[in-house]
């Protein structure tokens, strides 16, 4: 919302669990969802508008329609999550067909949806400018997001882990590290040695495709996502020689 004040005119945000992006066994009766706050938040960084549709105004009776893409899915959190990215997608799509914004403004943490909806945008000749905004993170590094409420607080060091992790590779290839697997073995490792945390992937790769990538000579993307308890949870950073 912030971001959006500083380029634009007009600011309208949209507060829309969308329950076609979860999966059977996923969390969406549980996800965290606060309007009130919501709105005092959009209130107090200046919004113009906010867009607070239910389900069944998205998806009325008879819908059919939905967007999928071929390649950028099949990396990361789509291996886990079959079908959650064909969600994003066809929401996103049906926002910017509701709203026309000139620009609309994705997180960096969830990097692999801004590279869906820039994909999306660009292939259906949509006339907007997708803009990402930097991860915004805790005091203690953990980048924000809805599910951090799930932590209790003897589970906070470990969810921490993640950037400990990215922070600490990020040093190590500036350093002279070249070998990918090197630091995904030595970020299993740490992140493993805090209680309750569950791996669902740690990965390096190609920024623009996701792509593995096994020799680190330009800036790469490191990716993860981990359980930790009930919470998953996702980071990321750009690693450059």
């Amino acid at each position: 919302m912030k971001k959006g004040r500083e380029l634009a005119d007009r600011v309208v945000v949209s507060i829309f669990v969308n329950p076609i992006q979860f999966g059977p066994s996923e969390d969406l009766a549980a996800y965290p969802r606060d309007e009130a706050r919501d709105l005092e938040m959009a209130d107090k960084t200046g919004v113009d508008a906010v867009f607070i549709p239910d389900a069944t105004q998205m998806y009325p009776d008879g819908f059919q329609t939905t967007i999928a893409l071929n390649a950028l899915p099949g990396h990361l959190c789509g291996l886990s999550r079959p079908g959650h990215f064909d969600g994003v997608a066809t929401v996103v799509a049906k926002l910017l067909g509701i709203v026309w914004p000139n620009m609309a403004i994705f997180g960096e943490k969830d990097y692999q949806q801004l590279l869906v909806v820039r994909q999306m945008v660009k292939d259906l000749d949509l006339d907007v400018d997708i803009v990402g905004a930097p991860i915004v993170r805790e005091a203690d590094g953990l980048a924000m997001s809805s599910r951090n409420m799930y932590l209790a607080d003897d589970q906070r060091k470990a969810a921490c882990s993640l950037y400990r992790v990215l922070t600490e590779s990020k040093k190590r290839v500036k350093a002279g590290e070249t070998r990918a697997d090197t630091i995904i073995a030595s970020a299993e490792a740490l992140i493993q040695a805090y209680p309750e945390t569950r791996i669902d992937y740690i990965a390096v790769c190609d920024p623009s495709t996701l792509d593995a990538v096994t020799a680190i000579d330009g800036p790469v993307l490191m990716a993860l996502a981990v359980k930790v308890g009930r919470a998953r949870l996702i980071d990321n950073m750009l690693l450059t020689p």
